[in-house]
């Protein structure tokens, strides 16, 4: 533990003007970044990297976390205000947030999301503040076994998003896991169903099937909706009542179980490597609406919705920090990025670092903590401008938004496969949705499906072929437990909520 004179040099490094000042242009970038489909602050940081080249070492990485929170926001306005997506994780925040928007309330159901990532990015924050050095423990303990259970336990929490049909839930989640195997073997290295396609042996590119099947879909039966009157995309009715302009402090506090409920999710998984904040986000909004007391609510403009997805998938940015700093592992690219900004500037990421360099880490706490201040504050501004931004005529906003999804999807792929790889899928979003296939089931699936299936390799490898060896690992059992229990209780639920009906 640093003395308390390094701890206080560090935070007086954060609040310096210039640092502050890097901070917040790097949030402000990120919520660009966040709001543009396809591009995302991934890429932004990825781009920005050899910019913090010369920069001080706490600035430039006071910068690249900015980038990362804004970025976390800023993918969750389009989401709201026009069913796209900006990131792949706020395809869930858009199950609620479309809905609210279409009724007339988009600056409500922006403003709840920002809220709510702001409230579990700091619970994040927190965490990695005070306990992150016995979480990073926990989190290297948790091997292939423990983290397939984890796998598990999300697939079972995440069937009571199927809906009434058991079996069409099953047959999205089958077409999502064989989009999934898609490109390389994780185990022996060989192709498969890549069809002579090279492009494709890293995988189907992420961005092009989330937005191809969530908003190039939508956009379209948007554009085809319109006629020849000037209409806006979003409407916003005269003489709104503050209540649909703004969320009350009893509306957040009705949602604070939610908040906790996504906040602790995302802070557990994001310590885990690898499996990321669109699983989070996807569990916390199943774990929500299997709590509520109106499950029927969710999908139609809940608040709580809203609530659980983003508070999970932006607490996730803090917890993937643990790993990082304490032991030298990333547990995201966004992560692994961060990790090559510490090294450009000759500082070892692993269990030395608070000892070796304890001023450079409080520094780089308390920009964290003002990164979450700047992005409520930015996001407030920034909130208003877009939702203007959206009352323009329909016809110019889907055809920008088009043209943004385009864009960004071959950015982020290098090039025109990747748009291709969007179309088709966008087909397929269709094709299911015509024949009552959940959209957001097959895509929850492959996104999973590769950390599942390593898991479940190297699972397989270490029990060697005896199932009694699970007795090694009680964690695993227990997890294995509580999925199979989850699953029996949601089908006893679906079936009770069927009779009803």
């Amino acid at each position: 533990m640093p003395e308390l004179s390094v701890v206080l040099a560090g935070l007086g490094d954060a609040i310096a003007p210039g640092t502050i000042l890097f901070v917040l242009f790097g949030v402000m970038l990120g919520q660009f970044v966040g709001a543009v489909p396809g591009i995302g602050p991934v890429m932004a940081t990825a781009i920005a990297i050899p910019f913090t080249f010369y920069m001080e070492p706490l600035a430039a990485i006071g910068f690249l976390v900015g980038v990362n929170k804004g970025g976390l926001v800023g993918g969750a306005i389009p989401a709201v205000l026009l069913n796209t997506p900006g990131t792949p994780d706020a395809a869930a925040t858009a199950m609620d947030g479309y809905p609210l928007a279409k009724q007339g309330k988009p600056l409500k159901a922006t403003k709840m999301a920002l809220f709510s990532s702001v409230t579990g990015d700091t619970f994040s924050d927190i965490v990695l503040i005070t306990v992150s050095a016995p979480l990073a423990v926990l989190a290297l303990r948790m091997g292939p076994v423990e983290v397939l259970g984890v796998m598990l336990l999300a697939f079972a929490v995440i069937a009571g998003l199927m809906g009434r049909s058991l079996v069409k839930g099953v047959i999205a989640v089958a077409l999502g896991l064989l989009a999934a195997m898609v490109g390389t073997d994780p185990e022996h290295g060989t192709p498969r169903l890549i069809f002579g396609e090279f492009r494709v042996y890293d995988g189907l590119p992420l961005a092009s099937v989330a937005i191809g099947m969530l908003a190039i879909g939508e956009l379209l039966r948007r554009l085809s909706e319109s006629t020849g009157a000037v209409r806006p995309a979003v409407a916003l009715p005269e003489g709104q009542p503050r209540a649909d302009r703004s969320v009350s402090w009893a509306e957040y506090w009705a949602c604070r179980f939610t908040l906790a409920r996504g906040a602790v999710i995302g802070t557990i998984l994001g310590a885990l490597p690898g499996i990321g904040s669109t699983a989070a986000a996807f569990m916390s909004y199943a774990s929500a609406r299997q709590a509520a007391r109106e499950p029927s609510e969710f999908g139609k403009g809940s608040l709580h919705g809203i609530a659980a997805t983003e508070s999970a998938n932006s607490s996730v940015m803090g917890a993937n920090m643990i790993p990082l700093l304490t032991l030298g592992i990333p547990g995201s690219v966004s992560a692994a990025l961060i990790i090559s900004a510490f090294m450009i500037h000759g500082v070892q990421p692993g269990p030395f670092l608070f000892e070796q360099q304890g001023r450079l880490i409080y520094g780089l706490f308390g920009a964290m903590v003002i990164a979450n201040l700047l992005n409520l504050l930015v996001g407030q501004v920034g909130l208003r401008l877009w939702v203007r931004v959206v009352t323009a005529p329909e016809s110019f906003i889907f055809a920008a938004a088009l043209l943004m999804c385009f864009v960004g999807v071959s950015l982020a792929t290098g090039g025109l496969f990747g748009v291709g790889v969007m179309l088709a899928f966008a087909a397929l979003a269709y094709v299911m949705t015509a024949f009552g296939l959940s959209v957001v089931v097959f895509i929850i699936a492959f996104f999973l499906g590769p950390r599942l299936e390593i898991s479940l390799s190297q699972t397989l490898a270490l029990l060697n072929g005896d199932p009694l060896a699970l007795v090694n690992y009680p964690v695993a059992l227990a997890l294995f437990g509580l999925a199979g229990v989850t699953a029996v209780a949601l089908a006893r639920r679906r079936d009770t909520e069927s009779e009803t009906r």
